[in-house]
This record gives C-alpha cells, sequence and structure tokens, in this order.
C-alpha cells in the first residue's frame, strides 16, 4: 500500500511520467497505470533493467559537461545533441535518447532548491530598473522605470527616467523615501554600476562613493544578488513584468515624463492595500530632515569664451561676466544648476540630450547693447526670453524703423537694462509704450542734481540770491523795441 501511496504522490503531485515511475519503481507500466487507478497491487516488483550502453557512457558525458563551464558561457550552452556529437566524434555509439536522459539527470541533481521566505514588515525591500516605451509629446522615446517594492505589504513605487544613469538611481530612491514616508531597513539590488564599484569575495562589495553617500543619509542596508542570479529579488523582477503588461498598456503618453510618471504612480498607489501598508509603515525607518541631492557635482569646470559650459555632453549659457572662469555644475535628472564662487547668481537649464544646448540670452545683455546686428540675429529668442513690455517694444520699433535701426535703439534698451535692471526699466517702457514717448527718451539715465545746502556754499555766495527768470520779464526788457 506504501507502494501505491508514493507512486499516486509522484505522478499527480510532483508531475513524475508513467513511463520514468515504472523505472524506478521497476514495475511494468501497465501496472504503474493500475496504481494510479487505485487498484491494489499485483505480482512482485522486477529488478529496475539494466542500461549497458548507458552506464559505460555516463562518466565521460558527465566530465564533458562539468568541464563545458570553461568553453561555454552567458546564452552559448552545450546542448544534448551537440554532447551526443562529442561523444559520437570519440568513437562511442550512443543515441539521442541515452545522452537526453544522461544531461536532464546531471541538471537535475545541480539545481538549485528554493527555500520559501519568510518577509517582516519593514525589513526587506527590492529594487530593479526595466526598460519601457512611452509616448512624450507623440513622439515614441524610450525609458525606463525605477522600480522600488516593499517585499512584506507589496507596496510598489515607480517612476520613469529618459537615462538609467547614477543620477537617476539615486533620484529614484529620494522620490520613493519621501513619496512612501519612510525608509526600508534593507535593500536588495543587482550589481549595476550605479551601486558597485567592485564586486569582492562573498557578498561583500565595494560601493559607489556617491551610492555609499545615500546609504548612510537613509541609514538602510544595502544587499546584493549573486551575479546572474536575478531570482535573488525575484520580488521586484516579476512585479515589474506586471507593471509593464498591466500599467503600460497601451503605451502610456502624456506631454512630458513627469506626467506619465504621476499617472503610473497614482493607479499603482490605487491598486495597493493600505492595512498591510500600514503595518509595515510602522516598523520603517524614520526620514531625515533634510533630503539626499541626487543631482551629480561636477566641480571646476571651465566657462569658455562663448559663455557656454559643458556638462554631461550638453552645452549651457551662463552670465558673460563668467567667461574664462571656472564654474560648479550640478546635474541633475531635469535641471542642470551652474554655481559660480564671484557671483550669487545660479543659473537654472533645464537638461537637454546629448548634443543639445540650451542658451538663454539674457546672459549676452551686455554684449548685446554694443552690437546691434548681432541683437538683429537673436531678437527672436531675446524677446522671447524677457518680459512682455519688451515684446511689444521690439514689434513696434521694427514696424516704425525697420529691422536693422530698431536693433540700434533696443540696444540702448538693453544698455539700461545692464545698468538699472529688468524691472525698473520694463516699467518706464511700458510707459513709453502707453504715452507714445520715444523708447530711447524713456529708458534714458535719470540724472538728479544734487541738493546743496547753504552752510555749505561760500560766505561770499551765501547772501546772494537769484531769482528765476519768467517770460514776462523778458516782455518788460523788450518794451518800446520795434
Amino acid at each position: 500500500m506504501e507502494e501505491i501511496y508514493v507512486v499516486r504522490r509522484r505522478h499527480f503531485v510532483d508531475g513524475v511520467p508513467i513511463r520514468r515511475l515504472a523505472r524506478e519503481f521497476g514495475r511494468s507500466r501497465k501496472a504503474i497505470r493500475r496504481y494510479l487507478r487505485g487498484a491494489e497491487p499485483v505480482g512482485k516488483p522486477r529488478g529496475v533493467p539494466g542500461a549497458p550502453v548507458r552506464d559505460a557512457v555516463r562518466p565521460h558525458a558527465e566530465a564533458i559537461l562539468k568541464d563545458s563551464k570553461r568553453w561555454t558561457g552567458g546564452k552559448q550552452r552545450l546542448t544534448a545533441a551537440r554532447l551526443r556529437e562529442l561523444l559520437r566524434g570519440e568513437g562511442l555509439d550512443v543515441g539521442y535518447t541515452v545522452v537526453k536522459e544522461i544531461v536532464r539527470e546531471w541538471r537535475r541533481q545541480r539545481q538549485e532548491v528554493f527555500v520559501p521566505l519568510v518577509y517582516k514588515p519593514g525589513e526587506l525591500g527590492e529594487v530593479d530598473f526595466f526598460e519601457v516605451l512611452v509616448d512624450i509629446a507623440g513622439e515614441r522615446r524610450k525609458a525606463y522605470m525605477f522600480l522600488l517594492r516593499l517585499m512584506h505589504s507589496g507596496r510598489d513605487f515607480a517612476w520613469l527616467y529618459l537615462r538609467q544613469d547614477q543620477t537617476c538611481f539615486l533620484d529614484g530612491h529620494v522620490r520613493a523615501f519621501a513619496h512612501l514616508g519612510a525608509i526600508v531597513h534593507r535593500l536588495v539590488y543587482d550589481n549595476l554600476k550605479a551601486a558597485v564599484r567592485k564586486i569582492l569575495v562573498g557578498s561583500e562589495r565595494e560601493l559607489a562613493p556617491r551610492f555609499l553617500a545615500l546609504a548612510n543619509h537613509y541609514a538602510f542596508e544595502a544587499c546584493f544578488a549573486r551575479p546572474g542570479e536575478g531570482h535573488d529579488k525575484g520580488g521586484v523582477e516579476s512585479r515589474g513584468k506586471a507593471i509593464r503588461w498591466q500599467h503600460l498598456v497601451p503605451i502610456p503618453s502624456g506631454p512630458d515624463l513627469a506626467t506619465i510618471s504621476a499617472a503610473l504612480l497614482a493607479r499603482l498607489d490605487a491598486q495597493a492595500s493600505a492595512e498591510p501598508f500600514a503595518t509595515e509603515h510602522a516598523a520603517m525607518l524614520p526620514l531625515p530632515e533634510i533630503a539626499f541631492r541626487s543631482a551629480r557635482c561636477l566641480p571646476g569646470v571651465g566657462v569658455s569664451r562663448r559663455s557656454l559650459v559643458k556638462a554631461e555632453g550638453a552645452s549651457y549659457s551662463v552670465w558673460s561676466t563668467w567667461a574664462g572662469a571656472d564654474v560648479t555644475v550640478y546635474a541633475g535628472v531635469d535641471e542642470i544648476t551652474i554655481v559660480s564662487t564671484s557671483d550669487e547668481r545660479v543659473v537654472v537649464h533645464p537638461r537637454q540630450r546629448f548634443g543639445g544646448r540650451s542658451v538663454d540670452y539674457r546672459h549676452y545683455l551686455r554684449e548685446l547693447a554694443h552690437k546691434p546686428q548681432a541683437l538683429r540675429q537673436v531678437a527672436d529668442e531675446l524677446i522671447a526670453a524677457l518680459d512682455e513690455p519688451f515684446a511689444a517694444a521690439w514689434l513696434l520699433l521694427v514696424d516704425q524703423h525697420g529691422p536693422k535701426q530698431a536693433a540700434r535703439v533696443f540696444a540702448q534698451v538693453l544698455r539700461a537694462i545692464v545698468e538699472r535692471g529688468e524691472r525698473e526699466v520694463a516699467d518706464d517702457v511700458a510707459a513709453a509704450l502707453a504715452t507714445g514717448e520715444p523708447l530711447q527718451l524713456a529708458v534714458r539715465a535719470r540724472v538728479v542734481a544734487p541738493e546743496l545746502a547753504v552752510e555749505h556754499l561760500p560766505a561770499h555766495l551765501a547772501a546772494i540770491e537769484v531769482f528765476a527768470g519768467a517770460a514776462s520779464d523778458y516782455d518788460a526788457l523788450l518794451g518800446g523795441v520795434q
């Protein structure tokens, strides 16, 4: 009866085929089928049939399989068909079925057994990137989904990036912790370059400096999967695939990537269960008072004679007074921030693609005020950056004088902006447009005569009183003159 139970369990639970059960128990396939129908055993078990060819070939075949790790790798694997060719090339006449059984048994004995794990609240999270497609302003782009999954509650945080660099990797953590309102105790990663500088013995890793700074700032423990063993963090692997199928089909679209990411995150939050996350949140680490700055710091970047700074493969304009100096660049996910030690002003640009350029022509007002022809060429870009009164003034000048003379007059407006500030000159320009006053006069420097007190005058001049003249005085002087 025990044999019947074992046979039925091996077949119905473990999925072992009838042919293999007959070989293992020394019974005919007809007897095994009777067992599966619940019939009593009949007769005595036969001895295990011999396999002289397989037994003779097995040691040599297993030796080749063991040695194959040296001359195969990745997706190039030794198959049963190729192993049979190698054996036949060495003079061993063996059939494909025999070789296939040897390979199957050899792999079965070496397959990894997975341990069912228990995830305590707030203890473990898993992180990974996934490649996706999005439509940004009508253009199909490849993007990368940062995904952090809490293993106890199954709560997910996802955000989309156009790059898969270290800055985006760090920014994903900062956004995830801020959104979740707490920090998980341990996070599991692949051995990606953004986090790992060098793989050491066993589970030890030499971390990348900026990732180490992030881990220290938020006080979480970074753990890493074994190289090539993605199933060590199978929770986030399977969840990433599910999100692509469930939430990113059809391909999402929006005016920008931030809008698409926010919509995706809202759907994930709506799908999450509140009670398990509340339990996990109570066991997580608190957030620090100051968030980690994910932007990459690039000190000592030179400013060219064109007053351009090159950072992360793109060019960005700065104030023309910075030309030839060194500045510090903070390269964030969406913005480039440029700081000078000799100036309190900060320049911020939207981050451009590799090879792109972002120029704000307000940075060149001092030069354009003396170069009307250059002003004429960049007038459209400059006017777009200035306030509205300047756009109306430029159009009026072009209508009245043509673009050449308009550039000369508008250069005087720019000179006034450099000397007195954009806001003050904008008020003068708006008033001139309303009253019809010429712009050259409206923006001219105001000369204020200094007030001189009587006590500051010399003694021989203090008693002299000068009366202002009037038109009637001239009439009196001219009286009687024909």
